[in-house]
């Protein structure tokens, strides 16, 4: 096990970082029909079920850098997915909404999971268990990494 731990193949980091760059590149002709990116998709995920949201939460709701967001949400303005408005209440905090376009695509975007799983040619429950144990690693390493700042 030992000689194993320095072997590229069996890092667990390693099989993590090339399915999710295998994944993506999946999406990415089919959110190419949208005009979307992949973190613009994410992105109109959690405005399609909301509608509007700060920036402050949609940076913790998809755990990127609120640096990382402005622009991305900057381009997806421009292209007329979104708005940006500071909020009345709170000038410091930002306000995204999807707009009448953005909210259009919602009904294009319907098939892009059912293709995506048919794409990886894995059955559903066995997706369904590799997502629940991705999340539970996910929550485990953010977990470790807020302790380890503390």
């Amino acid at each position: 096990m030992e000689q194993a731990i320095t072997h590229l193949e069996d890092q667990v980091c390693f099989a993590l970082y090339t399915a999710s760059r295998a994944v993506t590149s999946l999406y990415r002709p089919m959110l190419d029909e949208l005009g979307l990116t992949y973190p613009q998709y994410l992105v109109m995920l959690v405005l399609w079920e909301q509608r509007s949201i700060t920036v402050k939460d949609l940076s913790a709701a998809l755990q990127l850098e609120t640096g990382t967001l402005s622009p991305l949400l900057k381009r997806m303005e421009t292209n007329g997915l979104v708005t940006r408005r500071r909020r009345l209440d709170d000038e410091r905090s930002v306000e995204i909404t999807l707009t009448e376009h953005g909210a259009a695509l919602q009904s294009k975007a319907r098939s892009v999971p059912g293709r995506l799983i048919h794409a990886l040619e894995i059955a559903s429950d066995e997706l369904a268990n590799l997502r629940e144990t991705l999340h539970r690693v996910a929550a485990t390493a953010l977990d470790q990494s807020a302790r380890t700042e503390n």
